[in-house]
């Protein structure tokens, strides 16, 4: 992890306290700003060092898949099933399995999850037998969980269960401190990889860096330093950065100063949480009723296949 910015001492301080400590960890911050590298760090300062650390990307995972994925299964447990097959708990037996994305776990699947966290067993799919594994669990996500706790998308047993140590990464936009060190970072690591000579960062690149919001992340700074030294083949080495991205900053400044004069705005989440209590409010009032005169579909003003859909992608159950 390069930079030498308080954010980032910040997160090193807490990696250097519960690396050790072999505690779970729960990494929160936005897609880019290095949540694996944090995980990495945290492996490699813990016992279990020299074991794998074994990651999953949650939401990766088809739906269906994701039992088998964590535990495993036997051959012929289900359709497909041609042979049997370790799960990633059972992989990381002994080191560290990196749940990214946690947040996508599904609903009914987060009560297997915690299970295996509070006593370490499981049993693959299609066996009766119960495995016992010693494994480190690291988390990350970039969704806010207390909120998915909230709107009933997340167990809020698994959700304490995970975050007993949590580790906030910031975002690349409040470690502008380090934008350089990055840039000079990424740019020796292209020019070696793709064959260019050796690039010098210049005092107006790393002004014009600094002066970006970077909602990609670190991410999006390391494709901007690749376009710009792919471009050092035929020409000098130039950024291309939004036009806007002074305007841009000044714009975040102004939202900053004027939080007090928007506290009545929700964001996408809340929206999102209202649209899902409203629904659920429709659908009760309705006795879950979704199409013709009396339905739910009616009352919302949508078409039936709509809210079908919506009742599906918001997961709302009839209790």
């Amino acid at each position: 992890m390069v930079g030498q910015s308080t954010a980032l001492k910040k997160v090193l301080d807490q990696v250097g306290l519960v690396g050790p400590a072999d505690t779970t960890a729960l990494i929160c911050g936005e897609s880019g700003t290095g949540k694996e590298l944090i995980a990495r760090a945290l492996h490699e300062r813990s016992r279990r060092k020299h074991r794998p650390m074994v990651t999953v990307n949650c939401g990766s995972v088809p739906r269906e898949l994701f039992e088998s994925e964590f535990f495993g299964h036997v051959k012929g447990a289900f359709t497909g099933a041609i042979r049997d097959r370790a799960g990633r708990f059972q992989l990381a037996d002994g080191g560290t399995l990196f749940l990214d994305e946690v947040g996508e776990i599904p609903l009914d699947l987060q009560s297997k999850l915690l299970r295996v966290l509070q006593d370490g067993t499981f049993e693959r799919i299609g066996e009766e037998r119960t495995r016992k594994v010693d494994v480190r669990v690291i988390a990350a996500t970039n969704r806010s969980l207390k909120q998915e706790v909230e709107a009933g998308q997340f167990r809020e047993d698994l959700f304490y269960r995970l975050s007993v140590f949590p580790i906030d990464a910031a975002p690349l936009r409040e470690r502008l401190d380090d934008v350089g060190l990055l840039a000079v970072h990424f740019l020796e690591q292209a020019c070696r990889r793709l064959g260019v000579p050796a690039q010098r960062l210049k005092q107006r690149h790393v002004e014009a860096l600094q002066s970006y919001q970077w909602p990609g992340n670190i991410r999006e700074l390391q494709n901007v330093v690749e376009r710009a030294v792919i471009g050092a083949k035929s020409g000098p080495l130039e950024f291309d950065l939004p036009k806007d991205s002074s305007e841009q900053q000044r714009a975040f400044g102004e939202a900053d100063k004027s939080k007090s004069r928007t506290s009545g705005i929700l964001n996408y989440r809340e929206l999102k949480r209202q649209e899902r209590e409203n629904l659920l409010s429709a659908l009760e009032a309705t006795h879950w009723r979704i199409s013709g005169p009396a339905g739910a579909a009616k009352l919302l003003g949508l078409r039936p296949t709509t809210l079908a859909s919506k009742i599906k992608a918001l997961r709302l159950r009839e209790e």
